[in-house]
């Protein structure tokens, strides 16, 4: 019998390849995938996430491959990612692994989500893997132990978190592809990413734990990190690698 993933996805801005490559290379390697999202309606990928010309000003190169927009174009046209689970009504035992991924909008509606912390707690506690990729990783910030100290389930691990020099200070909308009337994601505009990511991770690991976070990580050389239970990467451009070590660590 084939093992079980749970996937959270954003539904105010998810960056499409942060979905498709994980999602493609689980389903490849012949998983079971269940998607879940904090309104239980189709994760729209952000516009920029789909533009084939985009260059990230950060990393001053083109982070959208034609055949990935293709491919999340796709998904979208057949429907592969509709009708997925509202978050709070998922249940982290009928599972064998948890992925969160990423995208700016995952800082909005993942991060702080409650019923996110209760299923990355429940999985920590359940001895199963629990991935996340790009700002999806400050989840696992808020998620915390049951035990008196309350201590962050990533304390003492080695994870990897989003660089403070890929921060920018200009401001960001979060407009989707293909938004409607029932799936609008949100008019909210943010100063930059919605919090510095690398700070939270490095102060939830604690003394003994440690942060990897590579500025100068690109598609020839992404950066992904397991350290049992926790499988971490840093952006889109580690998402081929993010997949291809769940399926690595899950089989």
């Amino acid at each position: 019998m084939s093992k079980k993933v749970l996937i959270l996805a954003s539904n105010v801005g998810l960056w499409a390849e942060e979905l498709q490559a994980p999602w493609d290379a689980l389903k490849k390697a012949g998983f079971d995938l269940t998607l879940a999202t904090p309104k239980g309606i189709t994760p729209l990928p952000m516009v920029l996430s789909m533009d084939k010309d985009f260059i990230d000003p950060m990393q001053n190169y083109n982070v959208n491959p034609a055949e990935v927009v293709d491919r999340c174009n796709e998904i979208l046209d057949t429907g592969e990612w509709d009708n997925p689970l509202k978050i709070e009504d998922a249940v982290m035992s009928d599972y064998d692994a948890l992925v969160l991924v990423g995208g700016p909008g995952s800082a909005l509606d993942i991060v702080g989500n409650p019923f996110v912390h209760q299923l990355c707690v429940a999985a920590y506690e359940q001895g199963k893997i629990l991935g996340a990729l790009c700002y999806a990783v400050g989840a696992f910030v808020w998620a915390r132990e049951s035990d008196t100290l309350h201590r962050s389930i990533i304390y003492g691990n080695k994870v990897v978190a989003h660089p403070r020099e890929w921060d920018f200070t200009g401001m960001m909308n979060y407009p989707l592809v293909r938004a409607n009337e029932a799936n609008p994601g949100t008019d909210i505009v943010t100063q930059g990413f919605a919090f510095p990511l690398l700070v939270i991770v490095e102060d939830a690991v604690g003394p003994n734990g440690r942060v990897y976070s590579d500025p100068t990580a690109n598609r020839q050389k992404p950066q992904v990190h397991y350290d049992h239970p926790f499988v971490t990467a840093l952006s889109v451009e580690s998402s081929i690698a993010f997949g291809d070590k769940l399926v690595e660590v899950l089989s």
